[in-house]
């Protein structure tokens, strides 16, 4: 590594380490590595910093934090929630399992993490509680499976990949099936082990055929909104841009003039909020994008694939190193900086070890994902000891058990590619 180089990432490292707003750590970084060690003019930087937010594939995340925030707004969410507990809250365990299912429905349509940790770690953290369930495993469930508003599909993670790597974001989705599904599989059967002998908290009764039927008509439009999405997407009557839009107006029909959840009034404030945390997402998308620029100026990817390639010959290593690297990436950078400087790195590298770009968007989100939960910078950890008035290091004892049945999944997506690429390849989007 060349001395400027290394000057460079010290810099950004003592930033974020001041902490320095990520945004700022990285646009300030490539202003200085322009300055310092090139001879193009500044002018170069901005004209990037322009064209990384006029890209029409940024459309499609803009709109689903939209929906997600339309739908916390009113009682979709709610209905969401009540369909999960019918479904499994009688059995042992089940209304730990119920926010497990709440999380996967909801991250079905929002695409964020933060938006689902909010919006259902709100609601089930009191519930479980209230319900003697041991403030640990609350903690623990309602952190950590809100990662799978980025795994299970839309995902802005994977919206933002598909955007530097020119794999089909339709096929990318299906890839994110597979992980969330075993996640909940995973999750719900730890729950159920852990509390099938404990007697000191009231199990839900066991709904009637009746009560199941009543709860699925009065949460139809509701159940609706993923079958939307998705069916139009793999239907091909529409794109996932498309697809954002028609949620958000379905959403606002639906909360407007059927649940009536919310009033005319609100939609500015939504709508105004949706704004402000698009503008927040865009302005790290600038910052990411001027220092990829200046990486790529400087050809450090290329570099770094030289080096990789000529010390690393098995892909079963290499698989490893990059998972090994992207837990410590991901502890100290958000998913949408990480994707977008992390992506353009390690993608010249994939031909060489026979890894499919698709494959490693999954690998790359899974990763990203799970450190939404990982200490010192992991988001979720600070929200929800937020809601349970607890520390840092309370909040991070109490993942521990999720997030070993998480690094176990993604062990097996990574190892196992076939399984991971076999609904995309079916479905014509991998060859």
């Amino acid at each position: 590594m060349e001395l400027s180089h290394l000057i460079i990432m010290l810099i950004l490292i003592g930033c974020m380490a001041a902490l320095v707003p990520v945004f700022m750590c990285l646009f300030f970084t490539a202003v200085l590595g322009f300055l310092l060690y090139t001879d193009l003019p500044l002018l170069l930087l901005a004209q990037s910093l322009f064209r990384s937010m006029d890209k029409f594939a940024l459309v499609v995340v803009l709109y689903f934090i939209l929906c997600g925030n339309i739908m916390t707004a009113g009682t979709i969410v709610d209905k969401l929630i009540k369909v999960a507990n019918v479904l499994v809250s009688w059995l042992p365990g089940g209304l730990g399992m119920a926010g497990v299912l709440g999380c996967g429905l909801f991250g079905a349509i929002s695409g964020s993490t933060v938006a689902t940790v909010v919006a259902l770690g709100g609601f089930m953290i009191p519930a479980l509680l209230e319900n003697g369930y041991r403030e640990k495993y609350t903690l623990g469930v309602m952190t950590t499976s809100p990662n799978l508003g980025v795994i299970i599909p839309p995902s802005i993670g994977m919206i933002l990949y598909s955007m530097i790597s020119n794999v089909s974001l339709e096929g990318l989705f299906l890839t994110g099936f597979l992980p969330g599904i075993l996640i909940m599989i995973g999750v719900c059967l730890y729950s159920y082990l852990l509390h099938r002998k404990r007697t000191d908290f009231v199990r839900m009764p066991v709904p009637s055929a009746k009560e199941v039927l009543m709860v699925l008509k009065e949460s139809f439009w509701s159940l609706m909104l993923p079958v939307i999405i998705f069916g139009g997407i793999f239907s091909g009557a529409f794109t996932a841009n498309e697809a954002a839009v028609v949620a958000c107006i379905y959403a606002f029909i639906v909360e407007l003039f059927i649940h009536k959840s919310i009033k005319l009034r609100d939609v500015k404030r939504i709508t105004v909020n949706s704004a402000v945390t698009s503008a927040t997402l865009l302005i790290i998308v600038a910052g990411a994008t001027c220092f990829g620029r200046y990486l790529t100026l400087e050809a450090i990817p290329a570099k770094i694939t030289e080096a990789v390639v000529g010390s690393i010959q098995s892909p079963i290593i290499f698989l490893l190193v990059i998972n090994l690297l992207l837990v410590v990436v991901g502890m100290f950078m958000d998913i949408i900086s990480a994707t977008l400087i992390i992506g353009p790195v390690f993608l010249p590298m994939l031909a060489a070890f026979g890894i499919d770009p698709m494959h490693f968007g999954l690998i790359l989100t899974v990763n990203l994902a799970i450190a939404y939960c990982t200490p010192p910078m992991g988001v979720s950890l600070y929200i929800t000891g937020a809601m349970a008035n607890k520390d840092l290091i309370y909040v991070s004892k109490a993942v521990i058990p999720f997030l070993i049945i998480q690094y176990a999944v993604l062990g097996i997506i990574t190892y196992m590619p076939g399984i991971t690429l076999w609904l995309p390849r079916v479905l014509g989007f991998v060859e």
